[in-house]
């Protein structure tokens, strides 16, 4: 039996993010729902003590964005090929990519994307990380930066249609991001074994096994 082919995957930087991002989100999450249902949820203890814990998580969160594109921005300089789908994606890698995840993965053939370090994401995973990253996050950690500055920033919030409304924003905003975290966790135990996707993010490393599941005509 062949031994596995490791590739480097998951730079320490990204792992950093991946997981101040991860534990961040998930306390905003918990944190938001009892500031959303005080009259539901007391898992923080007091009103006061969630929107303290909340609004940490939001700057450990806008943190770890920014180790994001400093990284990919300024260090690697990969961003655009990694995140941005390219004319192939749209035109061919989309529909292979949700055949694979609504059809053939459960008929046992092999992911049409083989990942490397300069193309990590297959083109559904590039467009979903393009709208969260570039559009859903700056929105969210938006509408929250104007959420607990509403005295100094007053005239800004009365432009933008007023408190209310930039609560209900922010609301729904946070749920669409939230919605995307259990799409994630669920695509994420879609490899050979249910860790296989989740280990690199832990170790850096991701093992191939040449060979292993051919890939079954289109």
């Amino acid at each position: 039996m062949n031994s596995p082919h490791k590739i480097y995957l998951q730079p320490t930087p990204v792992r950093i993010w991946h997981w101040l991002n991860a534990f961040g989100i998930i306390t905003l999450t918990a944190t938001g729902a009892q500031i959303r249902f005080p009259e539901y949820l007391s898992l923080f203890g007091s009103y006061k003590s969630a929107i303290l814990l909340h609004n940490t998580a939001g700057l450990v969160v806008a943190a770890s964005f920014s180790l994001w594109f400093f990284y990919y921005g300024l260090v690697a300089r990969n961003i655009r090929k990694i995140y941005v789908p390219t004319k192939e994606d749209l035109q061919v890698g989309l529909l292979r990519q949700a055949k694979f995840y609504f059809l053939t993965y459960f008929l046992g053939w092999a992911n049409p994307h083989h990942a490397k370090p300069d193309d990590k994401f297959n083109p559904m995973q590039k467009s979903a990380y393009l709208a969260i990253m570039f559009v859903l996050m700056p929105l969210v950690a938006l509408t929250g930066i104007l959420l607990t500055n509403v005295s100094p920033l007053r005239e800004f919030v009365i432009l933008v249609g007023g408190l209310k409304l930039l609560a209900s924003a922010h609301y729904l905003l946070a749920c669409c991001l939230i919605a995307f975290l259990f799409t994630h966790v669920y695509l994420a135990t879609l490899g050979k074994t249910a860790m296989a996707y989740i280990k690199p993010m832990w170790t850096g490393w991701e093992e191939e096994e040449p060979g292993e599941h051919p890939q079954h005509p289109a």
